[in-house]
């Protein structure tokens, strides 16, 4: 009758102890099922589940190699009960769950684990994807190259029966509680093999609205800020207001496009999420429902495969209060992402998209990961994932990359 046993090694790591443990399990005549190893800080903690076919003194073989490797080693016999509960786990569905922050405060854990035992999940790896701290203890501001993507852990859970809309919703009002982005999502092949990111442009790639500075500069601002607040009344729909704000700016001259275009305030973490998206071999889109002009304009300095957006019509010089159809609403929005994915030979599921706006809700719902950036609370709330507290670089981090992979 098969035994089963989980040994466990714990010490100070040297070179060869790997290979005089897999020796002394090779002399009892052990096979390996399982096995896990990591070092933190030079200290080794390494698990192996293995299986025994015939009778063998294990555990007297693994205490005489432990002594000759420095390293503490038990051997913890697993009954067939607890064999099959652990193989089950395999089908079980598994999340994935990302904390990020400028710096994550310990008790986030706490909150955190309490949160998932609630849910019936059991924690299985956790594991940290951002880069060391600098060693005075500071923490990075923005242009800070030392350790510029903030802080951020990734947790992998499973459970059976998970209602993730409620797992969720209580995980963002714990994150806003503590000022940490938690991101849940599903764990599947595809996750980490999205190849399309499809972005909005206004407040997501620029820190800034370029139909209320464009409003500003042509003295209108009251009257456009006016219309907006009446769409978001809900008197007026996004095309209704998006027309009627667009004819406050007749008779703009177009040298003032062209200076609002040259000094776009750029998103924190845009240019570094950019360069590796592009080595990566990601398309990138902007989808926006601002103006080509402006759009075409990052396209050049950051090198967006695409752009859609709305184009002004400019005549003699001017702007007209006119935009070319089909405008760039929240349904055209999601029905480019489809058609560039359709187009890319890729599934939805290996798409991105990432806005801040309600007029992104339905490209965000779309896609296979959709992330709401720096939004207002009803569109945090109704995304699937939001990010509040770091760049817009931490998209890389609910891919699943690590920062030092990154900077090899």
């Amino acid at each position: 009758m098969t035994r089963r046993l989980l040994i466990r090694a714990t010490g100070q790591s040297h070179p060869g102890q790997l290979a005089g443990l897999g020796s002394a399990l090779a002399r009892a005549g052990a096979r390996l099922l399982d096995i896990n190893q990591s070092v933190t800080f030079d200290i080794l903690s390494l698990e192996a589940l293995v299986g025994l076919d015939h009778d063998s003194d294990l555990e007297a073989i693994l205490a005489e190699a432990g002594d000759a490797l420095g390293l503490d080693v038990q051997a913890v016999q697993v009954g067939a009960e607890d064999y099959q509960r652990w193989s089950a786990q395999e089908s079980r569905p598994r999340l994935i769950l990302t904390l990020l922050a400028p710096h994550l405060p310990a008790g986030i854990l706490a909150e955190v684990g309490a949160l998932t035992a609630e849910h019936g999940l059991t924690v299985e790896l956790i594991h940290r994807l951002s880069g060391r701290e600098p060693l005075d203890g500071s923490v990075a501001g923005e242009g800070d190259d030392r350790h510029p993507m903030g802080a951020c852990v990734e947790c992998w859970l499973r459970g059976d029966d998970i209602d993730l809309p409620a797992l969720r919703e209580k995980a963002l009002a714990l994150g806003a509680m503590h000022g940490v982005d938690i991101a849940i999502q599903e764990d599947s092949i595809w996750r980490r093999h999205r190849r399309l990111v499809c972005f909005d442009m206004d407040s997501t790639l620029i820190q800034t609205e370029v139909i209320d500075e464009l409003a500003r500069r042509h003295g209108v601002g009251d009257e456009v800020a006016a219309v907006t607040e009446r769409a978001m009344r809900g008197e007026l729909d996004f095309q209704q207001s998006f027309r009627e704000r667009m004819s406050k700016l007749k008779g703009l001259d177009e040298a003032v496009l062209a200076d609002i275009a040259e000094n776009l305030p750029l998103m924190d973490g845009v240019e570094r999420l950019m360069g590796h998206l592009k080595r990566l071999g990601y398309r990138t889109a902007i989808l926006s429902g601002g103006f080509t002009y402006f759009a075409d304009y990052l396209q050049q300095r950051l090198g967006f495969d695409e752009v859609h957006a709305n184009e002004l019509v400019i005549e003699n010089g001017k702007v007209t209060g006119e935009v070319r159809e089909p405008i760039l609403d929240a349904e055209r929005k999601a029905y480019l992402l489809r058609e560039i994915a359709k187009r890319e030979g890729l599934t939805l599921e290996q798409t991105i998209a990432v806005g801040d706006g309600a007029n992104d809700l339905k490209m965000l719902a779309t896609a296979g990961l959709g992330i709401a950036f720096r939004a207002k609370p009803l569109v945090r709330e109704q995304a699937s994932h939001s990010i509040s507290t770091l760049g817009l670089d931490a998209v890389l981090y609910l891919i699943g990359y690590r920062q030092s992979d990154l900077e090899e």
